[in-house]
Formats: C-alpha cells, sequence, structure tokens
C-alpha cells in the first residue's frame, strides 16, 4: 500500500516517494531520532502475508547488514509495524549511473573510476560470502564521494551445498525503481529467473548456480555501456537478448570508440566471457587490471582536444587569423616602405634507399619531415617486396638508415628533442627511440593522417581526414 506524507513508521517520518516496483516501494524519510534522512523499503501489503517472502525480507536484511564500506548502500536499520515491513537504508544524493548513461558514453577516466569503485564494493560482498547477482546501471549511485553499489535485494549468501530452487528465489531490493518506461530502462522479469536479464551472466540464464564470477560477467556488460553508449547485448524481447548473451559475442569496442585502448577492451571481454572459468576470477583482480590502465602511459588518457574543434569549424578561424597577420605586415612594410629581404634559396634532392620507392608525396606515407635541429629527414620507403618501413637520413649525407619496429609505418613526426618518431602503424598510434627503443603503441587509430608533438609530451594528431584532432 502507498504510504502518505508524515506517516510515522516507528521513529521514521515519511516523505516523498522515491519509487515502486514489484517487489517494494522506496520512499524519502526523516529520521526523527538522529536528525537525518533516510530510505525506507517497504514490503508490499499482499506479501508481507507470506512467510516466505518474510524469511526472505529479513535474509536479506541480515546479508546487507554484514557489509559496511564507503562503496556500498549502508542498511541502519529493520523494522515491523501495523503490518508493514521495512528496510531503513542510507539515503544518497546523486544519480544513477543508468540516468547518466542516457547521455551517452562516459569518458575514459570516469569509466575507469567508477569500474574501479564498484569492483572495491564487489570485492568487499564476495569476501563476506555475498553474490549480488543483479549488478547494472539502475543499481549503481553516483554522489559526491564516488560510486556507491545499491540494491543487494537479489542477493544471496554463497553457502555450499544451496540448492538451485534457493539460489534463483528473488530476495528484496532497497533500490530506487525506475516509476515509468524509458529507451533504457531495463526489462525485468519475476520468477524464476531473477536479474535483470541485459546484465544476467549465462549460468543464471541456464538457471544454474551462479556465483562472483557471475556478478563480474554483469560488471563487464557495465563497462562495456559506459565505454560505449550501448549496452553489450540487445534484443526486441528477454528471448532474444538471452539468446544474444549465451550465443553472441557483443560488437567490439574498438568498432564504436575506436580510441579505446586496447587493455580495457581486454578487461571487458574478459569479465563477458560465456564460460566461468574464463573470466576474471575476483573482483579484486578486475580493480588491479583498471587501475593498471588508469596509471599507464599508453592507456588513453587519450581525450579529444577540450576545445572539440573539428576541421569544419577550426579551419576558418585559421585562414582568417593567417589573412589579417599578412595584411598587417603588408601594411607595415609598405608604411615603412622596408625592402624585402632576399630569402636564402636551399635545394636538395632525396633519393630513396637503394631498391625502395619513396612513399612520401601520396597519402601512403607522408609528407619527409626535418627534425627539430634541421639536420635529418624522416620518411616512409617500400621496397621491391612491397615492405613499408621508416627511414632517417641526415642533411649532409646520403645514407639512409631504416628505423628498426617501424614496419608499416607512415606519416612520421620527430619529438621535440629530436630523439623519437611518432608515427602511424596497425591502426595504432606509436612511438619510437632513435637510440634503439622500443616500439611504445599509444592508443588505437582508424587510420592517422599527421601529428606534432609538444616539449610538454603532447602529441595532437588527426586520426583521419574527416575526424576532429585529437590528443594524448
Amino acid at each position: 500500500m502507498a504510504l502518505t506524507v508524515g506517516t510515522k513508521l516507528g521513529p521514521y517520518e515519511i516523505g516523498a516517494p522515491l519509487g515502486a516496483g514489484g517487489m517494494g516501494e522506496v520512499y524519502r524519510a526523516r529520521d526523527t531520532r538522529l536528525g537525518r534522512d533516510v530510505a525506507i523499503k517497504i514490503l508490499p501489503e499482499h506479501l508481507s502475508s507470506s512467510p516466505d517472502l518474510r524469511e526472505r525480507f529479513e535474509r536479506e536484511a541480515r546479508s546487507i547488514s554484514s557489509l559496511n564500506h564507503a562503496r556500498i548502500c549502508t542498511l541502519h536499520d529493520i523494522g515491523h509495524q501495523d503490518g508493514i515491513d521495512f528496510l531503513v537504508m542510507e539515503f544518497l544524493e546523486g544519480i544513477s549511473l543508468a540516468d547518466r548513461l542516457k547521455k551517452g558514453a562516459l569518458p575514459l577516466k570516469e569509466t575507469l573510476t567508477i569500474g574501479m569503485e564498484v569492483s572495491e564494493a564487489l570485492e568487499v560482498a564476495h569476501r563476506a560470502g555475498i553474490i549480488h547477482r543483479d549488478l547494472k546501471p539502475g543499481n549503481i549511485m553516483l554522489t559526491k564521494s564516488g560510486a556507491k553499489l545499491m540494491d543487494f535485494g537479489l542477493a544471496k549468501a554463497a553457502v555450499a551445498g544451496a540448492d538451485a530452487g534457493a539460489a534463483n528465489a528473488p530476495l528484496l531490493s532497497a533500490a530506487k525503481t525506475m516509476s515509468g518506461p524509458s529507451p533504457m530502462s531495463p526489462l525485468t522479469t519475476a520468477g524464476q529467473i531473477v536479474g535483470t536479464i541485459q546484465y544476467m551472466s549465462p549460468e543464471q540464464i541456464e538457471g544454474k548456480q551462479a556465483d562472483a564470477r557471475s556478478d563480474l560477467f554483469a560488471l563487464g556488460a557495465v563497462l562495456y555501456e559506459m565505454a560505449t553508449g550501448k549496452r553489450a547485448f540487445e534484443g526486441k524481447s528477454q528471448i532474444s537478448v538471452a539468446s544474444a548473451i549465451l550465443e553472441k559475442e557483443p560488437t567490439p569496442i574498438s568498432a564504436i570508440q575506436p580510441l579505446t585502448p586496447a587493455a580495457f577492451e581486454h578487461v571487458v571481454n574478459t569479465c563477458l566471457a560465456k564460460n566461468p572459468d574464463d573470466r576474471f576470477q575476483s573482483a579484486h583482480d578486475v580493480r588491479l587490471e583498471l587501475k593498471w590502465i588508469g596509471a599507464s602511459p599508453q592507456s588513453g588518457s587519450t581525450a579529444a582536444l577540450t576545445a572539440k574543434t573539428s576541421k569544419r569549424a577550426y579551419m576558418p578561424w585559421l585562414v582568417a587569423a593567417l589573412a589579417l597577420a599578412m595584411a598587417g605586415i603588408i601594411a607595415t612594410r609598405n608604411y615603412f616602405q622596408i625592402p624585402p629581404a632576399p630569402a636564402p634559396r636551399a635545394r636538395w634532392v632525396i633519393e630513396p634507399p637503394e631498391k625502395t620507392t619513396l612513399h612520401a608525396a601520396g597519402q601512403e606515407g607522408g609528407p619527409v619531415v626535418v627534425s627539430p635541429d634541421g639536420r635529418r629527414l624522416a620518411f616512409a620507403a617500400v621496397d621491391a617486396n612491397g615492405k613499408q618501413q621508416l627511414w632517417v637520413r641526415p642533411l649532409d649525407g646520403l645514407q639512409a638508415t631504416p628505423v628498426p619496429g617501424t614496419e608499416g609505418g607512415y606519416f612520421p613526426f620527430w619529438s621535440p628533442d629530436g630523439s623519437s618518431l611518432g608515427f602511424f602503424s596497425d591502426r595504432q598510434l606509436k612511438r619510437v627511440s632513435l637510440d634503439g627503443g622500443r616500439v611504445v603503441p599509444l592508443c588505437d587509430v582508424h587510420l592517422g593522417r599527421g601529428g606534432t608533438w609538444n616539449r610538454q609530451g603532447i602529441i595532437v594528431f588527426a586520426p583521419d581526414v574527416t575526424k576532429a584532432l585529437y590528443q594524448i
């Protein structure tokens, strides 16, 4: 039954409703003893009379009360009054990840941070023997202090020897439930299969025992959605979604977000493995992997330039600025009648290395580029076997030297100190030290059409001829 504002449940005064669903209603309330806001979850009246559901209600309370962590929504109290059973939960200010995803994909840095925080919450729950079983964006609240995992309504104690029926029995939830239809609202079902189907592991769909690795499958689906803005598994019905989870692989993240680090895609794909044995075996391992990706130089601090200027928006301003500058120079010359200084002339011939063809003029290799000190040239050339590679040649000599590890490389550019080259190959932006150092992949690109490298260690590059400039 719906409660009116001002209703008292023990010391708790009911305020505005937060949401409702088949397994209960959630209200904002005031704890009059401690003077704080709380969230109260009510067991519906028609279910409260069931001994089985009462038992499940108490089981959920015991499960949640054992979890005391900054990344998990806290259970404050449990009560019964006038035939009403209720849970008293921490009230969280913020928005759910599901609401945030309505705006589209998240930046990689934010995705990694939320992923680490949710992994930390799962790690704590799993160590306490509790499996969430309904991890999804709607159960992750984004607050000022970070992400918090909510709704252990489907949680169960991981007790050895539990029968399959008990494993699949729905418990209660303290989560806010979406009250209306939405393009992003989940498909849910009440019955023997419990959870939100788009994030359910194959073993849950098949009615098998769920364990900690089932939560990691759901975490992989959530990471995928944060990175792409799309669900990993889609369908027009619950059956088609379930079929996709059991039989299909999601569209590669790199096909949707080309600059996504390969290491991040590996983490997501491992979490989404059909066989639980092929997944990460603990949330702790997932958290460490995400932490490593965030700290790694090649991870992808890759982001669109803050101005987010495309060529179409950027070029008119550049042309106007150059025209204004030229007009000022011409006007100054004319006014002061400064005679033009004779321009120095420099001519040289760039011969390709022996038995190679220079690929500097076309789209295949990019232009010949001069080192910052003006002493060397870098360019792409192709040998008689069709093998393309980067070469470096001094301007005061004729002998060009191949750069090891740059097979297939094109559009080279120099580091500010001239010690390294940036270039593109195998759909990646890479760098190589010219003192014999190893080639280091920096990020994925679609094609790559030139870059520049400043003294602050930032590379600005064009991933394609029609895309915005990016920096790493």
